[in-house]
């Protein structure tokens, strides 16, 4: 393998669909014909959820709309068009695309990014809302571009990397590699770290590509395709890959959770997992929202199960977000739920709408930020 490094550099949603397969109904949040999902179950509160604002912004349809949070921005997009910035549950700003958009906002202190449903790649100056430029790149996008200094990295549909010069959408360079025959449909985004990109790739590969040039550094495993049959081979990286200084985490469909020394490569751990949404990671855990819709704790330095919460089954559950002493999930019915961080038991609960939220919660300051498939922005503290 060849070395790679993120430690020499400053370091920095998801959910997945079956492709061109209905024998996957589980991963479809949008299935009429979905499972019954586990009632609610009563619980003491040990945690306060306070709704501090909201908004609204639009329907998502059948398409994942993930916020951006820059300080006490949040950045929010629409299938209609709308893209806005939102503070305190004010529009500073909000504009029309001008047609149909696929995915949400990426967005840094200087750039609000989103991508039409034909292909073409819309960037908004942050602060006013003006449109800076549109680069067309003739493919479906379901992940939210990442914004890193002067680049714009875009994921399509068909697992090809983008990278656009944020000051006038030029390309710079395609990155391409071959996949297996059946994927998840993707809606995770790719991770800018200093001077790589990190991404999530079908047949449980994370990519880390060069900024600068797109070239492949290497490619880690975090699992390796088992079975007789291509639905049983499929172990696609699922999520945004989750990073440190020293480590970066992921986790596969029908395959494993890893962590890896991000210094050269090396594997740390690996367990058994199977999981379409992704994972969160801190200082002492590793936390996981598996393909049965548990939410599972792991020591993040030995892989070591901690705790399971079973309790949201069938329920559609987002991928974690790991927010102080509790770890925060949204869930198909529109509830968002808070456990806690050392042992996993219910903390909070708050019904954000009656749509579901599918995008995973995403974190501002000591709270975070959860945006429903009719539109919904909700911004919750927690005490």
């Amino acid at each position: 393998m060849k070395p790679f490094s993120l430690r020499a550099f400053p370091m920095v949603a998801a959910i997945a669909l079956a492709t061109g397969c209905s024998s996957l109904p589980s991963l479809n949040p949008f299935a009429s014909s979905a499972p019954k999902p586990a009632p609610l179950v009563d619980f003491k509160p040990t945690a306060r959820i306070v709704p501090v604002w909201e908004a609204n912004i639009g329907k998502a349809g059948t398409y994942v709309f993930q916020p951006a949070v820059v300080g006490d921005s949040v950045y929010a997009a629409a299938r209609a068009g709308d893209v806005a910035r939102f503070e305190n549950g004010r529009a500073v700003w909000r504009v029309r695309a001008g047609s149909d958009l696929s995915a949400g906002v990426g967005a840094d202190g200087s750039l609000a990014v989103v991508v039409t449903a034909d292909g073409k790649v819309i960037a908004y100056d942050a602060q006013t809302g003006s449109e800076r430029w549109r680069s067309p790149i003739g493919a479906e996008v379901l992940a939210p571009p990442a914004v890193g200094g002067d680049v714009v990295v875009v994921r399509t549909s068909d697992h090809r990397l983008f990278a656009l010069n944020a000051r006038d959408g030029s390309r710079r360079w395609v990155y391409t590699r071959s996949n297996p025959p059946l994927a998840l449909r993707s809606y995770a985004g790719v991770v800018i770290e200093g001077a790589v990109v990190l991404a999530g790739f079908p047949g449980g590969k994370l990519g880390v590509v060069s900024l600068a040039n797109g070239g492949a550094i290497t490619e880690l495993t975090v699992s390796a395709p088992r079975g007789a049959t291509e639905l049983e081979r499929v172990a696609d990286v699922a999520g945004t890959p989750v990073t440190t200084r020293r480590e970066v985490c992921a986790v596969s469909y029908q395959g494993r959770a890893a962590c890896f020394d991000a210094s050269n490569g090396n594997a740390l751990w690996a367990r058994d997992f199977s999981s379409s949404v992704g994972m969160d990671r801190d200082t002492r855990f590793a936390v996981i929202t598996d393909d049965r819709d548990a939410v599972n704790a792991l020591d993040v330095y030995s892989g070591a199960s901690v705790w399971k919460q079973d309790g949201l089954a069938r329920r559609g559950v987002t991928r974690p977000l790991l927010v102080g002493d509790n770890v925060v999930v949204g869930d198909a019915q529109g509830f968002v739920h808070v456990l806690a961080r050392d042992t996993g038991a219910f903390a909070a609960r708050d019904r954000a709408d009656s749509s579901a939220i599918v995008a995973p919660p995403r974190a501002q300051g000591t709270g975070f930020v959860v945006q429903s498939q009719d539109g919904r922005i909700t911004v919750y503290e927690l005490r």
